[in-house]
């Protein structure tokens, strides 16, 4: 892995735990993977087909799963849930949004796929986690 300073800066903004493997064996080009990145930031919030995400890639959609499954160590799927869970937890912080706005906001279909989604991959509820951040402001 190459060092700090010689890593391009939109690598090393990405937070470490989904930090891509820029060398990875059958996985995507540096290019490919900025470009996807960049896609997917701008676009995790609606609704994404593989076939659009392989698109920006200039790849099938067989190959674009399996080099970015290679490259991010998640499945296209999998890397688009945490990027909404992640949005979501930072505007569950606001409660002036309801958790119903803040689904929609995301990119969940409903309220109720984005409860089950954050129980299941987080292991709290939307509810648990506005309350935690609202007691870790009041703190401040």
């Amino acid at each position: 892995m190459p060092r700090d300073h010689d890593l391009p800066a939109w690598f090393l903004e990405i937070p470490a735990e989904r930090r891509p493997q820029l060398s990875a064996k059958g996985g995507l080009s540096i290019r490919a993977t900025r470009q996807i990145l960049q896609f997917l930031n701008e676009n995790f919030s609606r609704k994404l087909s593989l076939a659009e995400m392989a698109a920006v890639c200039e790849l099938s959609p067989y190959h674009f799963v399996r080099a970015f499954s290679k490259t991010f160590g998640a499945s296209p799927h999998q890397y688009v849930l945490v990027l909404r869970l992640d949005f979501a937890e930072e505007l569950l912080a606001d409660k002036r949004l309801s958790i119903t706005d803040i689904a929609d906001l995301s990119g969940f279909s409903s309220q109720s796929h984005f409860t089950t989604t954050m129980k299941k991959y987080r292991h709290v509820t939307p509810l648990q986690v506005r309350e935690r951040r609202l007691r870790g402001q009041a703190n401040k």
